[in-house]
């Protein structure tokens, strides 16, 4: 049995990793620290679990009764844990902040993307888990960086659901602005596309194009719908078995033929791709739901494959609309 520590357990993606983490076979929670929440119930902040769980949040760290420690904390808190605390040696680490997902001399925590790194990933002891709008894009493009067919712009438009935003209310995730509504933010800017382009580089190194992204606030609670086109001029069929190929392995990634609906990936782990031909250009529709393949659901599919366990334990979901 996994001993598993979290830290930060108030938010989303925590709420969701304690869901999975609960009903996953091979894994125990021993603490969840929360400084804001101590001595509270887990269900006063995630209502979703009564009847599943009677632990109480603690803000003490007992890192040495585990063998896991995820952080679910606010960007730049993990690094700053690592600089003040001692994780003792043999406890690996699952980081779904942005602290260290670029590759540097001065950490080894790898790249959680288990469809580019997954070799890697069961070697690790410290894993960075990707973000949700990095890994909706990177799984539309990977096969294709591969092939070093990445020779043009690439131009990606996504939306997301409110859930995105995080658990802290802002001014643009109120029910009466996000309701009925929809917006850009961060045009060409996003914190992403650092780790999208670390990682089409390391399949094709030559890879130096544009990302033009476009991410679009939702008015909807979860999930990532992305449009990503591109010049190509390749067909579609031997697109398609490409794509086909590079994911005929990995457990979670599925090529449709038919147009999918973003909720047949809600509450489940799965990306699906659908592929189109438009003259000499080619359209890649992709969608994951941002707190589970965006976030917890790869968390936990980090775990699994840093354990040695069949890569899709504990993650069997139901999309939630059937």
């Amino acid at each position: 049995m996994i001993k598993v520590g979290i830290i930060g357990g108030a938010g989303y993606t925590a709420g969701e990793l304690i869901r999975l983490l609960l009903n996953h076979p091979d894994a125990e929670i021993t603490f969840v620290n929360s400084t804001s929440n101590a001595g509270n119930k887990i269900t006063d902040v995630h209502s979703g679990l009564y009847g599943e769980t009677d632990l109480i949040f603690t803000d003490e760290l007992p890192l040495d009764q585990i063998d896991l420690l995820f952080f679910c904390t606010a960007h730049g808190d993990t690094k700053k844990f690592m600089e003040s605390h001692t994780v003792p040696e043999n406890v690996k680490i699952i980081d779904l902040s942005m602290d260290y997902r670029i590759e540097s001399p001065e950490h080894d925590f790898v790249y959680g993307l288990p469809e580019l790194n997954r070799r890697r990933i069961c070697n690790a002891q410290h894993i960075a888990n990707p973000g949700c709008f990095a890994t909706c894009i990177q799984l539309a493009v990977l096969p294709l960086a591969k092939h070093l067919m990445l020779n043009s712009d690439l131009h990606v438009n996504a939306i997301t659901g409110s859930t995105g935003a995080g658990v802290k209310p802002s001014s643009t995730s109120h029910f009466s602005w996000r309701n009925d509504n929809i917006s850009i933010y961060k045009p060409f800017t996003h914190q992403h596309l650092a780790e999208i382009g670390q990682s089409l580089r390391q399949l094709q190194n030559s890879f130096n194009s544009m990302v033009n992204f476009i991410p679009v606030r939702g008015n909807f609670s979860r999930g990532i719908f992305a449009t990503t086109y591109l010049d190509c001029k390749i067909g579609l069929d031997e697109i398609k078995r490409i794509y086909e190929e590079y994911y005929a392995d990995h457990s979670f990634t599925f090529i449709t033929d038919k147009n999918p609906d973003l909720k047949q990936v809600v509450n489940t782990n799965k990306c699906l791709i659908y592929l189109l031909k438009q003259e000499d250009k080619l359209l890649i529709v992709s969608m994951i739901d941002n707190l589970l393949k965006g976030a917890s659901g790869q968390a936990v599919h980090n775990m699994n494959l840093l354990f040695g366990l069949e890569e899709t334990v504990g993650l069997h979901l139901k999309p939630s609309a059937f």
